[in-house]
């Protein structure tokens, strides 16, 4: 297959396009810079709203797997970069949508970003694919996220909204910013440490997309996150039992929300989502890091 991939330098998407090239499929890229585009690649500028439309149409894509999207955790939420967050989001996948839909030969599949972010902050309610959308900034912009798909959904092309959780690499994400201080033994409990944290490892997260990309009953929104969530307290426990650290230095709520704005220490360290994968699992989809313990050791083993 021909697979055109947005966010391609990304963390998920570099573990991904050797996996996929392996299997023998070409790869195209979309790019942001119209100064470095070569073969296979594409121009698109998702904040401008703009995609060069007859090199989409020269590629011809089977498949795209759209993973763009500004870091939600690289830096202090201002007005100006929740904007950021949001248009590379939802005008990226509107663009991108509407784009695909007017090809001679649309894709058979579009898997789309999205997040657990979606259902907002519950506690320590149980969440699936069922489960209604939360509130908050990041709740509504994943529900615009996935909405921007509609072109083409009406197009017929199967779309899969992939609800990511916390990916885990030692590579880049949360994980990686959380090893220096818990390697020097300052690791600790965030807020009061009962909220509820989804992740997965970037090997499931990857060996889920490809599950995605590969079996047509795979399609609306699925939920990339382990089927055992943690509580903040586990979380911190276990990182600090694999690294042999303590974990005695815990970052109370009031100082995160100096630190980070009380907007985005509230939706991002604080807030509890407890997410389960049941539509990967009823489709039959083999966890290889269903226990976060056995997932930190794999992924440090080597650190």
């Amino acid at each position: 297959m021909k697979i055109l991939i947005s966010g391609s330098h990304g963390l998920i998407a570099s573990e991904l396009i050797p996996i996929l090239q392996a299997k023998g499929h070409k790869i195209g890229r979309l790019i942001r810079d119209k100064a470095d585009i070569t073969k296979n690649e594409i121009f698109w500028n998702a904040e401008r709203g703009s995609l060069d439309k007859s090199a989409l149409q020269e590629f011809a894509p089977d498949a795209v797997i759209h993973l763009a999207g500004e870091g939600i955790a690289d830096g202090r939420w201002t007005e100006e970069r929740k904007r950021k967050i949001r248009d590379t989001r939802v005008n990226g996948t509107k663009i991108l949508a509407q784009a695909l839909a007017t090809l001679e030969s649309p894709p058979q599949v579009f898997i789309s970003g999205s997040a657990v972010g979606f259902y907002g902050n519950r506690g320590d309610e149980k969440l699936d694919e069922t489960s209604s959308a939360g509130e908050g900034f990041l709740a509504e912009v994943a529900q615009d996220w996935e909405a921007n798909t509609q072109a083409a959904e009406s197009k017929g092309i199967r779309v899969v909204h992939i609800r990511t959780g916390i990916v885990l690499s030692e590579k880049g994400g949360a994980l990686q910013k959380m090893l220096l201080p818990f390697r020097l033994g300052l690791g600790g409990v965030i807020g009061h440490g009962r909220q509820y944290m989804s992740w997965i490892s970037l090997e499931d997260e990857v060996r889920a997309i490809v599950f995605a990309l590969e079996n047509d009953s795979v399609r609306g929104a699925v939920n990339l996150t382990a089927p055992n969530p943690v509580t903040n307290k586990e979380f911190t426990k276990s990182l600090g039992k694999v690294l042999l650290r303590p974990t005695i230095f815990p970052l109370p709520a009031s100082i995160a929300r100096m630190a980070f704005s009380s907007e985005m220490a509230d939706e991002t360290l604080l807030t509890s989502i407890r997410v389960y994968p049941k539509k990967l699992q009823d489709l039959g989809f083999q966890f290889h890091h269903a226990n976060l313990r056995e997932a930190l050791r794999s992924i440090l083993k080597s650190k």
